[in-house]
């Protein structure tokens, strides 16, 4: 890669020094229209879209939350506010009324983009929730011809990459989303890092079939504008729908989570004997625990090599695996901490673990976020070193690679989402069937955890069905892919004598099964 290029100091400084290098190199395609837009029509577009944000009033520093499905728009409309230096919360278009509320009833956006009406009315929706939180932001809806203006009259360009720019929300372990503050710095050297891990070149194509509005789809740009490949992008990942266009664009590199490593092999599995993306070398992602004997199997059946990263929304990229990497060290390992990267394994009392020794992953470094958009939360999140305290379990083994034993969050990762199991708890004990309840993960091969609601029924009234638990989310405006699959019934929840605690690692011992 090439060394003035990285060493851009912004977003918009490193798209403008690719779109001098290779300008007419194709840098996205729309895998359903085939459309296909250069890095020098992306800096073109991007800026005319900047500049018709500024006529909206999106300046330096505005305060602007979108709502997009993974495409060019969104892209597009990522790199536009980085050049106009506004600090924008992307949020995925998954999410419902419940999810869309709670960011803007903290970030308290001037702006908010959605899309036209598709599956759903996002503009309806967006309508409803603003009126509820009694706020009135400009609602910009990107639907049809985006807004165009003139470059020329665009404030000067940031140089600041070390600003705090971005903000994304993750629920984690609670029932309120936490807004995690990062800067054009922190998303370029997870995706420097991750071009280097992947060993890719402006020979490659790879996709976009995960939510673009994940950290993981500015850090993706980012390995774009290193690398000078390309990216296939799709709103929505069907695998048959996929491999068939991965298939025509011949498609060199993909990934996501565990759900999408088990889903390619499922669809390889129907035809077997012909290769199913015959130009597919990497498979790459993280977000969910990776089992071993799955590396094995996508080897041997996919004919390509599989990295299993560890990054988080406050940490884009903290360790990283190379298909250079042994065999073993590939099935068993999260790889090696990337650069700008310093990670320690910490135990309960506060002591280094050696190596090989369990203990909490801690990092810090250029490539750690800047903290919580509710400062109070930075105390706890920040050890007194301010390492970042992930909550994660984990060894360093002796080859300096590292492999997460479990975690101390109370999150369930499914299909790559992180779901807090305390927001859909204190939205079931509001139900009045509802006694006492716990949410839990557990094992599933095809979704790497799915969720599953441990519940006291109310005296005097019938037991909560299964149905009417999906409808009652529904109902609430929850995000589809967080209700749980998996409903139980308890006399009585197992808790501790001390704290009556609920106990929920015997619950997991018990349903795991």
């Amino acid at each position: 890669m090439d060394q003035p290029l990285l060493a851009a100091p912004t977003l918009w400084a490193l798209l403008q020094r690719r779109a001098n290098l290779t300008p007419v190199a194709t840098m996205l395609i729309d895998g359903r229209s085939r459309q296909r837009m250069s890095f020098a029509q992306a800096l073109h577009i991007a800026e005319r879209l900047a500049a018709g944000f500024q006529q909206r009033g999106i300046g330096p520093g505005s305060v602007v939350t979108w709502q997009l499905p993974t495409g060019i728009p969104a892209v597009l409309t990522a790199l536009a506010l980085a050049r106009l230096g506004a600090i924008q919360t992307p949020i995925i278009s998954l999410y419902g009324e419940h999810e869309l509320r709670s960011v803007l009833a903290r970030n308290r956006s001037q702006f908010l983009l959605v899309p036209g009406s598709q599956e759903r009315d996002y503009p309806a929706m967006a309508q409803r929730v603003c009126q509820g939180l009694g706020l009135k932001p400009v609602t910009i809806v990107m639907a049809g011809d985006l807004p165009q203006g003139k470059p020329a009259e665009l404030p000067p360009v940031p140089e600041d990459g070390a600003a705090v720019r971005w903000v994304y929300y993750t629920s984690g372990t609670t029932s309120e989303p936490k807004g995690a503050r990062h800067t054009d710095q922190t998303l370029m050297i997870a995706g420097r890092n991750l071009a280097r891990a992947m060993g890719v070149d402006a020979t490659d194509v790879g996709s976009m079939a995960f939510p673009y509005a994940h950290i993981g789809g500015a850090m993706y740009t980012a390995m774009l504008l290193c690398s000078g490949m390309s990216a296939v992008l799709l709103d929505k990942f069907q695998v048959a729908e996929a491999a068939a266009i991965f298939r025509d664009l011949k498609v060199s590199t993909t990934g996501g989570s565990t759900a999408h490593y088990e889903a390619w092999l499922a669809e390889q599995r129907r035809q077997p004997g012909e290769p199913l993306l015959p130009s597919l070398r990497l498979l790459c992602g993280g977000g969910a625990p990776k089992p071993a004997e799955l590396y094995y199997q996508v080897k041997a059946e996919l004919g390509c090599a599989l990295t299993h990263n560890y990054g988080m929304t406050e940490v884009p990229l903290i360790c990283a695996s190379s298909p250079e990497h042994s065999d073993e060290q590939l099935a068993n390992c999260e790889g090696l901490p990337v650069e700008e990267v310093e990670l320690r394994i910490v135990h309960a009392d506060g002591s280094l673990a050696a190596v090989g020794e369990s203990g909490e992953v801690r990092v810090r470094g250029h490539a750690v976020f800047k903290g919580y958009t509710d400062p109070a939360l930075d105390a706890e999140a920040f050890d007194q070193q301010g390492f970042f305290r992930t909550g994660d379990l984990g060894v360093v083994r002796a080859d300096g690679r590292v492999t997460l034993t479990g975690r101390l969050k109370d999150v369930i990762i499914r299909k790559g989402e992180n779901i807090s199991a305390r927001e859909l708890e204190d939205l079931l004990y509001e139900h009045p069937k509802v006694a006492g309840v716990a949410v839990i993960g557990l094992p599933d091969a095809e979704r790497g955890e799915r969720v599953c609601a441990v519940i006291e029924p109310s005296d005097g009234l019938p037991p909560l069905q299964f149905e009417e638990m999906v409808d009652y989310f529904l109902k609430r405006g929850i995000m589809l892919q967080k209700i749980p699959e998996q409903l139980e019934r308890v006399d009585r929840l197992p808790r501790n004598e001390t704290l009556n605690k609920i106990l929920k690692h015997v619950l997991r011992e018990r349903y795991s099964g």
